[in-house]
């Protein structure tokens, strides 16, 4: 079945007769992705690489996790640990020169709550944005997103380090999939008001407040890479076009999107590991 109109077509089809679309059959892989679910996925996958990282930023710490306190700050990961697999920030990416952790970060966490709170939005909103968008440009948004908003709090860090500007803190070291899912979020009320869809824009835009607010509250929010990854999920939303039929450019796009990101954190492991042990 085509993925983006649900028409019978042939495994080896140059396109679908009836929307379209390029290489419907999926190279024949269709039927096994299909058993991934509904979003192809994508959630299961964002939630899995987010926990196994966690995971072994937490066995890298060995003694230096944080095991009292609460809140944001219990069973976190030490800062060696997440520098190891691509923490981003103002220092890491101006300051040191790691460009790649820009696409890193989105998948490291920093205590448990802090991958809680952020792999049940993934699990709220993955599925309506792969609905919408289709599986290959949700991961488009998803990563681009998170890029941006990574590249605005060490924009903002580098530039305004020095400042103190009430509720919004620059961070030297941030990571977490909030900027991604800030991202989705910002998608969405693109889709609402291109599709005239009242109901989608109003619900993803009361997602969009409760997070700036709730950044507001909660110390320690980055709020930049919260804005950022907002505006790179709408301006991505404008370029691929949501109102029209997922192609099959775009599975290429979000092949190239996983690639770089499962890069940069192998290349972050291999390039920090000599010197984090000096």
């Amino acid at each position: 079945m085509c993925p983006s109109c649900g028409s019978l077509v042939g495994v080896r089809d140059a396109t679908c007769y009836s929307c379209g679309r390029a290489n419907p059959g999926l190279w024949g892989y269709g039927p096994l992705l299909r058993k991934l679910g509904a979003d192809f996925g994508f959630v299961p996958v964002v939630i899995g690489v987010s926990t196994i990282l966690y995971a072994l930023t937490l066995l890298v710490s060995g003694s230096h996790i944080q095991l009292v306190g609460g809140g944001l700050s219990f069973l976190s990961p030490s800062s060696d640990a997440l520098l190891l697999f691509g923490m981003s920030g103002a220092t890491p990416v101006f300051r040191l020169g790691w460009w790649w952790t820009l696409l890193s970060a989105s998948w490291l966490h920093g205590s448990l709550l802090h991958i809680l709170f952020n792999m049940y939005w993934v699990r709220q909103l993955g599925p309506d944005t792969v609905e919408i968008y289709g599986p290959a440009r949700t991961v488009i948004l998803y990563v681009v997103a998170g890029a941006c908003g990574f590249f605005a709090s060490s924009l903002a860090g580098e530039m305004l380090g020095g400042l103190r500007i009430p509720f919004l803190q620059t961070a030297g070291f941030t990571m977490g999939a909030s900027a991604s899912i800030l991202g989705l979020v910002g998608a969405l009320v693109h889709y609402g008001g291109t599709s005239g869809s009242a109901f989608i824009k109003g619900q993803a835009t009361r997602l969009a407040v409760m997070f700036i607010v709730m950044g507001l509250i909660m110390p320690g929010t980055d709020n930049f890479a919260h804005l950022g990854g907002f505006a790179g999920g709408y301006l991505v939303s404008a370029l691929v076009r949501p109102l029209a039929r997922e192609r099959g450019d775009h599975m290429i796009w979000a092949a190239v999107c996983v690639v770089a990101t499962l890069a940069s954190i192998g290349f972050s492991v291999v390039h920090n590991l000599p010197l984090l042990m000096r």
